[in-house]
């Protein structure tokens, strides 16, 4: 049935569906995109992981992640964490180049017991994967390259007391290295990322001069990223690269000029201010004026008098 959501829990699952011989471990495999098969009934359907996913794939198609489509065409790096969604759409209008590059699985058990368990979840292009996949140079591919292939000897040699720290310290590497090309396309990608820039400022502007504002409070950090289509995750790591500053920064930061413009061009109480710039309660309004100014509210509306 087409659209439908296959839960795939294991990685060997994972070899079965995509016609691979059974992995050599249970629980970390490197696959070689060039062997593994898409069968017609798997077409149109979408995949869900109960394990990370990173891929370095040319010519496969097109994957969607959520809303998000992209051409694999070109070679992409990309990353997905247990329980996102996606679905793969096979490559029919160049039948003559064969699909290459390698799918790194590994379950969360992996690395239970290192430090990797808790330090994975704080790089954030598991997160924004869903939306953005990473375009690397042939240089940049081919430092991946040498990490998979000291991963693969790894996995392929009789497993002893040493190869898990071998193959984790080799993980780490790998999520560093992916750090500073994510960095470095950012950088590339400058002048389209002050469009964002400029549209998270025209946003914040729109939602602090309506009703909303008051109707709904404070705008949060998911509801801009989901009206730019982009994921909480990389629409901050996005705004850091460029300002130094999170989305929740951004937020306060328009937050806080509002209130000093309420403040020194109005007769409002704090109360009054507080309540149109979406508080329910003056107190946290004063406690945040003053944690981001260093002074009260009715201190810096004296310093006008």
């Amino acid at each position: 049935m087409k659209n439908k959501i296959r839960k795939i829990k294991t990685i060997s699952d994972f070899h079965k569906i995509r016609g691979l011989p059974s992995p050599q471990h249970p629980l970390v495999s490197l696959v070689d995109y060039g062997l593994s098969k898409i069968l017609p009934e798997h077409i149109g359907e979408h995949w869900n992981f109960d394990f990370y996913s990173i891929g370095v794939k040319r010519n496969v198609g097109a994957i969607r992640y959520g809303q998000q489509k992209y051409d694999f065409d070109e070679g992409l790096m990309s990353f997905i964490a247990p329980g996102q969604i996606l679905s793969i759409e096979p490559n029919t209008n160049k039948a003559n180049l064969k699909p290459s590059g390698w799918l790194f699985l590994i379950h969360p058990d992996f690395f239970w017991n290192a430090s990797l368990s808790k330090t994975i979840k704080q790089y954030d292009f598991f997160d924004y994967s869903i939306n953005e996949a990473l375009f690397m140079s042939e240089k940049e591919e081919d430092v991946i390259e040498g990490i998979f292939q000291n991963i693969k000897q790894e996995i392929e040699n009789n497993i002893d007391n040493f190869s898990e720290s071998i193959i984790i310290a080799q993980i780490e590497l790998l999520l560093n290295y992916a750090q500073r090309f994510y960095q470095r396309q950012f950088i590339t990608r400058k002048k389209s990322s002050h469009y964002k820039l400029n549209e998270v400022e025209a946003l914040l502007n729109k939602y602090f001069n309506s009703e909303a504002i008051i109707n709904e409070g404070l705008p949060t950090v998911q509801y801009i990223a989901n009206t730019l289509n982009m994921s909480p995750g990389y629409l901050s790591s996005l705004l850091k690269s460029l300002t130094g500053q999170t989305t929740q920064q951004h937020i306060h930061n328009k937050l806080i000029e509002k209130a000093k413009e309420k403040l020194s061009t109005t007769n409002l109480s704090v109360s009054e201010i507080a309540y149109e710039l979406g508080f329910e309660h003056s107190q946290s309004f004063s406690k945040l004026f003053k944690t981001k100014t260093n002074v009260s509210p009715l201190k810096f509306r004296a310093s006008f008098n």
